[in-house]
């Protein structure tokens, strides 16, 4: 009984101690910084406009009908590769058929009509001829004379009627002849049918516009993207510019291609204005396909080697200068707030909040870390890529520790993680 005592007493003594040199491990150990801190570093960095667009062929013809009819055959489906001139499709000819064969009889008897008139002209004429030399004998009246001639007149007049009357057949031979050959419908460029939109006994109808039959794409090995860039963004748009692009069927693969062209035209949609930039891209190997939804950035500049923070620096405010600028900025807004019924003009209330000083330089106050307290800094901001920014002039240098928040260990500001410092074992049985 004795021996069990003695061991139980053993046991708790251990885990005092333990427990002890734990919290005298702690308290004993050095206060940490309440903040969090990353280094300067030197790095390359690439500043772009991201957008997205829609991939198509650089030329898209729709092939359409310019008669109605019923498809009778198809000589052509999806992914078929043609030529110029090369027959896709054809209708039904026989109701064509019959409308030519009809212009021409038409034609025939216009012309007979021509030769019937000619005769009548003849007639006509020995009888005119006729009549003057019995008028000139005073064998007839004169009034037999002027009739003779008013019939002569006619004739000749029927000729030319008749004349017509040819030429409007043979206007309408030629239309029925163009009829029926619309019913052959051939693919006006070389490329890929990418679409087809009747099948064999289908009625097409063009009496209002032309159907669409086929959707032939001229080249594939070309194609352009067509993106919608926003208005803030398209000044750093042009052309000749380098694009890169990524699509979802390749996600790890990045394409490359350059700006043709930056349309002027403006598209408003929901009071947002979007301009369209189109996209040469070399599509030699046939990977990528019309429709296709292209994830693109144009490079604006890229710097390689430059003094780099991270964008999280420049929002970090010590606890005390948030509160003083909260303050300053209800006595800014009181003071410029506009009075009963007047407006506020876009340059008042764009003043004192871009954070760029003239000409188009960004500068920043950031903190940098010196005898465990924020040191404020002044720079002057380059180009970014969205998470870093070039420090383009300050009193910064490489591997400086740059604040980007406040610690969990600190209650008088948000709690961030340091992702750049290591864990600290806790003691046993310690929180």
């Amino acid at each position: 009984m004795n021996r069990k005592k003695a061991i139980a007493w053993i046991a708790a003594a251990s885990v005092i101690g333990v427990g002890g040199a734990g919290w005298w491990q702690l308290s004993d150990s050095p206060k940490e910084p309440p903040y969090v801190t990353t280094p300067v570093q030197t790095a390359s960095i690439t500043q772009v406009v991201s957008s997205t667009g829609t991939l198509q062929a650089v030329v898209t013809v729709q092939v359409g009908s310019q008669v109605s009819g019923t498809i009778e055959k198809l000589f052509a489906d999806f992914n078929t590769k043609v030529k110029a001139g090369q027959i896709v499709a054809q209708l039904n000819q026989d109701k064509f058929r019959a409308a030519e064969d009809q212009a021409r009889a038409n034609l025939l008897a216009a012309q007979s009509n021509i030769e019937k008139s000619k005769v009548g002209v003849a007639d006509t004429l020995r009888t005119l001829e006729r009549n003057r030399q019995l008028r000139t004998k005073d064998l007839m009246a004169q009034s037999d004379l002027d009739a003779a001639q008013a019939a002569y007149d006619a004739a000749v007049a029927q000729v030319e009627v008749n004349r017509a009357q040819a030429a409007q057949a043979q206007a309408s031979l030629k239309q029925a002849t163009v009829d029926l050959n619309n019913t052959v419908i051939r693919s006006p460029v070389d490329g890929l049918v990418i679409s087809r939109n009747v099948d064999v006994g289908q009625t097409v109808a063009a009496s209002l516009q032309a159907p669409t039959l086929f959707t032939i794409a001229n080249d594939l090995a070309r194609m352009e993207v067509h993106t919608n860039v926003d208005e803030a963004d398209v000044g750093n748009v042009r052309e000749a510019q380098e694009v890169t692009f990524t699509v979802d069927a390749f996600p790890s693969r990045r394409f490359r291609g350059r700006v043709h062209q930056v349309r002027n035209a403006p598209i408003v949609v929901q009071n947002v204005v979007t301009y369209v930039a189109v996209v040469r891209i070399d599509n030699k190997e046939l990977l990528l396909k019309p429709g296709m939804t292209a994830n693109v950035q144009f490079l604006v500049s890229r710097k390689e080697d430059v003094l780099t923070i991270p964008n999280m620096a420049m929002r970090f405010k010590p606890p005390e200068e948030k509160e003083e600028a909260q303050e300053l900025l209800r006595r800014e807004q009181s003071r410029t707030a506009p009075k009963v019924g007047e407006r506020r003009t876009s340059r008042q209330s764009a003043a004192g909040g871009s954070g760029a000083g003239g000409g188009g330089t960004r500068r920043a106050r950031i903190y940098l870390l010196k005898d465990d307290k924020a040191q404020p800094v002044e720079i002057q901001l380059g180009i970014t890529d969205g998470s870093r920014t070039e420090v383009r002039s300050g009193d910064v240098k490489e591997n400086d520790p740059v604040i980007i928040g406040m610690s969990s260990a600190d209650s008088s500001g948000p709690a961030v993680a340091n992702p750049f410092q290591p864990q600290r074992p806790r003691g046993f049985g310690l929180r």
